[in-house]
């Protein structure tokens, strides 16, 4: 009996007094890990804020109105004006002026040579300065994220979450979910850091506070 064999008549042997007709769902789990890192009374925002910047992404805040202009002003700040557009990306977000907003689709030679690009997020997750993509409006496909050398990311202060068990709960695991913590970022044997190598190597995070109606 092979190796495969052997595990698979262990596992066999472990279901054999589990019903068919039961599922993972049927079955209660008792989770009682920690749910969340935050410290009593900790700002989640404030938090998301400060790990997104010790990744060294720039972090930006702004209320509704603002956004527009907080977006072109980062954009003049770097210098960028041919950017990828994903399709449900709201257009009262965008600046006006003369930039270019190419909108999807795109093919990778064509992501290749903008500037960078610009999407909104799913979720983020203050512990750990994630943003979380999910391909959903204002997202787009994962490439997106990967493969133009700047990526702007506006998310909503509701959308970020105390902790990972928080922000998985929010989530739809059958989507394709791409993390990012910061811009790309590797080290080689001598621990000497380069960026870019598997993804964008500058990142701008907006975060889009929540208005008085909102509070």
């Amino acid at each position: 009996m092979s190796s495969r064999e052997t595990v698979l008549a262990r596992i066999r042997g472990a279901l054999a007094d589990v019903p068919a007709e039961e599922g993972p769902e049927h079955v209660a789990v008792e989770r009682a890990y920690r749910r969340s890192h935050l410290e009593p009374g900790q700002d989640p925002v404030e938090l998301f804020a400060e790990r997104v910047a010790d990744y060294r992404a720039t972090v930006h805040r702004a209320a509704p109105e603002d956004v527009p202009a907080v977006i072109a002003r980062a954009l003049t700040e770097r210098g960028v004006g041919r950017l990828a557009l994903p399709s449900g990306f709201p257009a009262e977000l965008l600046p006006s002026g003369s930039r270019q907003w190419q909108p999807e689709p795109l093919t990778v030679p064509e992501l290749d040579a903008l500037d960078g690009s610009v999407t909104l997020a799913a979720v983020g997750i203050a512990v750990t300065g994630t943003i979380v993509l999910d391909a959903g409006p204002g997202q787009g496909r994962r490439a997106l994220s990967l493969v133009p050398d700047y990526h702007l990311c506006v998310i909503r202060a509701e959308q970020i979450a105390d902790d990972l068990p928080d922000a998985l709960a929010r989530l739809d695991p059958a989507r394709p979910l791409t993390f990012i913590s910061g811009p790309s970022a590797t080290s080689d044997i001598e621990l000497d850091r380069v960026e870019g190598v598997h993804g964008p190597r500058t990142l701008d995070v907006v975060i889009v506070e929540q208005s008085v109606e909102q509070s």
